[in-house]
């Protein structure tokens, strides 16, 4: 009986000093009380973004968000630049590109684009209810550039200069893969020592604390094509093949192919066949998305699709998949998880646990810049929210003091680097 008191007093005790603020360092008070101080004009800035619809097709609407941000970088002391999508809407890439006086090469990344059609403020406008903030896109990723441009502004008043390179990217198609963007944000990933990616993370009470990302899923496009025969539908469908049929069957039978190959998933998610009602369908199209956390995810499963789609149900039909890679998967490097382990003992310098989640399901654009390994790449610097994608989309208010901190700290504990 004394043994079990005395390790449930060692693992009390423990507890406690896993999660006493008592026990972690001193906060930076200046950057403390300079966080809590920028929340209001944070969330005007937020506000002031909210407003200009940004939908990933909206080149009108994506033109404003990229007025606005420059002119804050620029405002900020930037050289900027904008680029054109190499695909897509053909929108504009913005880069503020911050010359300094120390070692290491930054990057901060975030997305101007939402999922939103033109016209949502008329049904989902800006409001505020208490903590919370609601308006399209607001954590998604409109929060995650309000932080990058709130944190560059307490750092400049601070006159912090300790870096080599301080490189700001702000694309608009995030949301429809960064088609035309991805590839850009790879070559200027490489260029730096650092990336810190500005998705949202979820707020309470979906999840109990703030945290950071690990891990994200890479996308693919999957697409099955069948190829039968036409007939007439009422005078002789013996003599078709009937596309839309074989379909289904496959549809049925490749459903559960990519538990076959771990670090893949693949969902039927659109279907067509056929013209008219009184003709068998020769051709039949679906579209799969597919999501992949391991490199040779892809490869294997096509392997695993075109072999299983040999089992036909109808005869003198050809079944063909083909899959698109899109976004890349992320996957934090050992490099990235002892930088999520900074953030956590910074969070714990003001008091508050921080999480670190190893995988989403969602893809992200720190994807891209993971994909050579050269730069350390942790994601979720954003604000708390809930709801992207969705209606009644928000972000937590109480979140922006502690997110504020977490950058602006973590940007200057960077800066002391060398290697």
């Amino acid at each position: 009986m004394r043994r079990k008191s005395r390790l449930g007093l060692s693992l009390c005790l423990l507890g406690i000093a896993l999660v006493s603020p008592a026990l972690a360092g001193s906060p930076d008070e200046k950057l403390r009380a300079m966080a809590d101080a920028a929340k209001p004009e944070l969330i005007e800035t937020l506000r002031s973004m909210v407003v200009i619809e940004s939908g990933s097709s909206d080149v009108e609407g994506l033109a404003k968000m990229a007025d606005l941000v420059e002119a804050r970088l620029k405002a900020l002391g930037a050289k900027t630049e904008r680029r054109k999508t190499t695909r897509g809407a053909g929108a504009d890439i913005v880069i503020g590109t911050f010359e300094g006086s120390g070692h290491a090469k930054l990057m901060l990344m975030a997305h101007m684009d939402t999922v939103y059609e033109k016209g949502i403020l008329a049904s989902q406008p800006w409001r505020v209810d208490g903590e919370r903030i609601y308006g399209p896109g607001i954590a998604d990723d409109k929060g995650g550039i309000a932080v990058v441009l709130q944190a560059l502004e307490i750092l400049k008043d601070v006159e912090w200069r300790n870096y080599a390179k301080l490189t700001v990217l702000f694309n608009p198609d995030e949301e429809v893969g960064s088609i035309g963007s991805g590839e850009l944000i790879s070559e200027l990933a490489d260029q730096h020592d650092f990336v810190l990616s500005c998705e949202p993370t979820v707020a309470a009470p979906a999840a109990r604390n703030d945290a950071l990302l690990l891990g994200a899923s890479g996308t693919a496009t999957g697409k099955m094509e069948v190829r039968g025969r036409a007939a007439h539908a009422g005078a002789a469908p013996q003599l078709g093949r009937n596309a839309l049929i074989e379909l289904s069957h496959q549809l049925l039978q490749t459903r559960e192919v990519a538990k076959t190959v771990p670090g893949t998933q693949l969902n039927w998610t659109t279907a067509q066949a056929g013209t008219v009602r009184n003709q068998i369908p020769e051709e039949a199209v679906a579209g799969a998305d597919i999501r992949v956390t391991v490199p040779d995810g892809l490869k294997k499963l096509q392997a695993a699709l075109d072999a299983k789609v040999k089992e036909k149900l109808i005869p003198d039909t050809e079944t063909t998949v083909t899959i698109e890679p899109g976004r890349p998967p992320f996957m934090a490097t050992d490099r990235g998880r002892l930088l999520a382990k900074q953030g956590q003992d910074i969070y714990a310098e003001i008091g508050r646990p921080l999480d670190v989640s190893e995988m989403t399901g969602a893809a992200t654009d720190a994807g891209y810049a993971n994909r050579s390994g050269k730069a350390v790449v942790v994601e979720s610097f954003g604000l708390a929210g809930y709801g992207y994608h969705a209606r009644d989309e928000y972000i937590d208010a109480g979140s922006i003091a502690p997110r504020l901190y977490l950058m602006t700290r973590m940007l200057k504990e960077l800066g002391k680097r060398k290697d």
